[in-house]
């Protein structure tokens, strides 16, 4: 019986993340292996900056200024987080503010791109 490379990935795409916990460790118990993610070694000279910067998954959307069309600002923001319009509102007036943490790359640079396109001046972090 061949592997159904395609199948298995439906499979995965319908667990829950207990069931996919569950999956890791009955792989690592099955063949002796860890699924921690192993630490590269520090290059030499400066190249150890420049690693830890590629390493890094996790980004800050921050707000840095409203601008002149705060109206369209705290209707982006409110795209953007799903906040009320009362939040939404109290986020923009209190910037500079995190608009969104700890998101993948290409989500904040979407966010940071729609924030900017309504006038304000948002930056990732």
């Amino acid at each position: 019986m061949a592997f159904d490379k395609d199948a298995f990935l439906t499979a995965l795409d319908s667990m829950t993340v207990m069931e996919l916990n569950d999956l890791v460790k009955a792989i690592e118990e099955k063949f002796g292996v860890s699924a921690a993610a192993m630490a590269a070694p520090a290059a030499a000279g400066g190249g150890g900056a420049a690693a830890a910067a590629e390493e890094k998954t996790e980004f800050n959307v921050v707000l840095s200024e409203a601008g002149a069309n705060k109206v369209a600002v705290i209707k982006a923001v409110r795209e953007i987080t799903g906040l009320g319009l009362k939040e939404a509102k109290d986020l923009v007036d209190g910037a500079p503010k995190n608009v969104k943490e700890g998101i993948a790359k290409a989500d904040a640079e979407a966010a940071v791109k729609k924030l900017v396109e309504a006038g304000a001046k948002a930056e990732l972090k």
